[in-house]
C-alpha cells in the first residue's frame, strides 16, 4: 500500500511539472489586441521593447490586432527565423494590412511617402487592405495597380491612410479647444490626451498614456518630420512632463494651459524645456 501511494504521488508530481512547463511555453507568445503597444506588452512580460522587436523581426513600433508576438527568445527562435526568411524573399513588395498608412510603411522600410507614391503610381495617400506595394522601386508597379483596382470598395473607409501632414492637419483642427486635465475629446484635452486623440483619428492605433509613457515608447530623432512628437521636461514637474506634435518650421501644436495652440520651439520658455523628438 505504501508503494502504491508513493507511485500515485510521483505521477501527480510529474503531471504538475508537465502542466507548469506547458503554461510557460504558452506564455511565450501573445496575441495582439486592439489598443496594444509593444511597450505595454513588454511591461506585461517583464521584457524590453527592443527585445520584442529583435525576437519578432519588427523594425518599428507598428503592430496589428491578431498578430502573434513572441515574448521569449528561446521558444520563438525558429518562428522568428522563418519570418525573417519570408520577409527577405519578398523584400521588394509589401501587402497592405488593416491600419497601415503610407507613413508607417515608409518609415518601416526606410523610404519616403513621396517615393512610395511615385513607385506605385499613387496620386493620393489612399491605400487599400490587400494592396501590394512596391517598396524599393525595382519591382513593376503593375501589381499594385492591379491590386488597387480589384480590391473591394467596401475596404476604402477602413483603410483610409494618413501621413505626417494628415496628423498635423488633424491637430490644427482643434486649435482653440480648452485645456482639461485628463481630457481626451474635443470638449477638452490635456497634453497627452490630445496626442492620443489626434494619432488615433489620423490613421494610427495608440494606447492612452502620459507624456513620459509616449517618450519611453518612441524612437528618438534628431531630424523630425511634420507629424512626429516633440517632448519637454521639467515644466510643471521633474522629468518628461509635456508634449506636442511637430508641425514643421520649428513650430508645434499642443494642448497647453491656454488650450490647444500652435507654438514656437524658438520661444524662450519652450527652448529651455526642450527634451527631444520622437516617433511612435
Amino acid at each position: 500500500m505504501r508503494k502504491t501511494k508513493k507511485a500515485i504521488l510521483s505521477v501527480a508530481a510529474s503531471v504538475a511539472i508537465a502542466s507548469a512547463f506547458t503554461t510557460n511555453v504558452e506564455a511565450a507568445s501573445y496575441t495582439v489586441k486592439s489598443g496594444d503597444t509593444l511597450w505595454g506588452i513588454s511591461q506585461k512580460y517583464s521584457t524590453s521593447v527592443s527585445s520584442l522587436q529583435s525576437i519578432n523581426n519588427i523594425s518599428g513600433h507598428l503592430i496589428y490586432p491578431g498578430q502573434t508576438i513572441q515574448t521569449d527568445n528561446n521558444s520563438s527562435q525558429s518562428s522568428t527565423s522563418s519570418s525573417t526568411t519570408s520577409t527577405s524573399s519578398n523584400s521588394t513588395t509589401y501587402k497592405v494590412k488593416s491600419g497601415d498608412t503610407l507613413w508607417h510603411i515608409g518609415r518601416a522600410h526606410g523610404v519616403s511617402v513621396s517615393q512610395l507614391k511615385s513607385w506605385n503610381g499613387l496620386s493620393s495617400d489612399l491605400i487599400l487592405v490587400g494592396q501590394v506595394l512596391n517598396i524599393n522601386g525595382s519591382s513593376s508597379s503593375s501589381s499594385s495597380s492591379s491590386s488597387s483596382s480589384s480590391a473591394p470598395s467596401k475596404e476604402v473607409k477602413s483603410s483610409t491612410v494618413s501621413s505626417g501632414s494628415a496628423v498635423v492637419n488633424e491637430a490644427k483642427k482643434h486649435v482653440g479647444t480648452p485645456y482639461a486635465w485628463g481630457g481626451t475629446t474635443p470638449s477638452g484635452f490635456d497634453c497627452s490626451g490630445f496626442i492620443y486623440y489626434v494619432l488615433n483619428h489620423s490613421g494610427s492605433n495608440v494606447s492612452r498614456t502620459n507624456a513620459a509613457g509616449y517618450y519611453n515608447q518612441s524612437t528618438k530623432l534628431s531630424s523630425p518630420q511634420p507629424g512626429d512628437l516633440v517632448f519637454f521636461k521639467n515644466t510643471y514637474k521633474a522629468g518628461i512632463s509635456h508634449m506636442g506634435i511637430y508641425a514643421g518650421n520649428n513650430q508645434f501644436v499642443h494642448a497647453g494651459s491656454r488650450g490647444v495652440e500652435v507654438a514656437s520651439l524658438s520661444s524662450n520658455y519652450w527652448s529651455s524645456h526642450f527634451a527631444g523628438y520622437g516617433r511612435l
